[in-house]
């Protein structure tokens, strides 16, 4: 490599760097090594569950999401800027919990600070001393709104502060992953209904697009080095008591179920068992939905047509409510 007095750094092609063949992956055809990108979505589509999700998966050496198994593990370092450290903490603990991971084994470190503002030198100095120190895998940074002061409608605002994160990338071979949110207008193409310049959507070497179409949360993935994988559908799972929250895969095989069907499949399965089902064994049972099962339940048990006890839910036994689950298996 060359310099010649004040020119840029320059040398021949044949000394350039040779890129490995393939895609290299952090997380398998879910997030690219090294790679810059969004999650993006509209509110309410658990844009930060899986962010966080990546994060602990690449820290534990876990499979993301139960499923996508984890190639460069190492340090991951987050900030979630809607968040308090208290709430910050208990969705660590439930992603740990589902896994059986032990919270003080983690390599993952949280952003303390109130506020960031990379598009400000000073913050830039000390996110970039941050990285330099704990040199991780993946840096989180969730929402992007919350992290500058500029128009995010600006392309010369947005650029500032893209090129800034890829100069990150590229000196502490760190993938970077903004948490982002998208209008409500149908697009083409998920990454054009991004909020803001369409320099967002150029930046992405992997991005992730998340939305909600009916009770289904569906997951739609994008890279720059490798065909992506058919979008599928996500969920977010809980014990009864809303401990162990987690996002998982919805297997290809489970077929999504009308609401006004549930009925019909849930009350038989509660008389049949013949005790009390907890939410998680029918859920896994009828391979439905969470949402639509915790709806479920709720609309029944306000019907009286079954009961919740510590040990799970069981159809209703006074004369009253078992003519209404007889009317309602009918």
């Amino acid at each position: 490599m060359g310099v010649a007095g004040d020119t840029f750094r320059f040398c021949p092609a044949k000394e350039l760097e040779r890129q490995a063949a393939g895609q290299e992956w952090l997380i398998d055809s879910l997030w690219g090594k090294s790679a810059v990108g969004l999650i993006g979505g509209q509110p309410k589509c658990c844009k930060s569950w899986l962010g966080l999700d990546m994060a602990i998966s690449v820290a534990s050496a876990t499979p993301c999401m139960g499923r996508f198994q984890v190639k460069s593990p190492g340090p991951v370092l987050v900030f979630l800027a809607e968040d308090g450290c208290a709430a910050v903490r208990k969705r660590i603990e439930a992603i740990c919990g589902h896994r059986g991971l032990d919270i003080n084994l983690l390599e993952l470190y949280v952003i303390t600070e109130q506020a960031i503002r990379l598009d400000l030198a000073g913050d830039q100095q000390r996110l970039e001393a941050t990285l330099k120190v704990l040199r991780p895998k993946l840096l989180v940074l969730d929402p992007l709104v919350r992290l500058h002061c500029g128009d995010e409608n600006s392309a010369a605002d947005i650029s500032l502060l893209l090129g800034f994160l890829r100069q990150l990338q590229r000196t502490y071979d760190t993938a970077i992953v903004l948490v982002h949110h998208a209008s409500k207008k149908h697009r083409a193409q998920p990454g054009q209904a991004l909020r803001g310049s369409s320099d967002l959507h150029a930046f992405g070497d992997s991005n992730a697009y998340l939305a909600r179409k009916d009770d289904r949360i569906v997951l739609t993935l994008e890279h720059r080095s490798a065909r992506p994988l058919d979008p599928f559908d996500v969920q977010l799972v809980a014990k009864d008591d809303g401990s162990a929250a987690h996002l998982e895969v919805v297997a290809a095989d489970q077929p999504s179920t009308p609401s006004s069907l549930l009925p019909d499949r849930l009350l038989p399965l509660l008389i049949n068992a013949g005790k009390p089902l907890t939410r998680t064994c029918i859920r896994e049972k009828l391979g439905i939905n969470n949402h639509k099962l915790g709806d479920t339940l709720i609309d029944l048990e306000n019907k009286g047509a079954i009961v919740r006890s510590p040990k799970g839910w069981s159809v209703a036994t006074h004369p009253l409510s078992l003519k209404t689950t007889e009317n309602l298996c009918r």
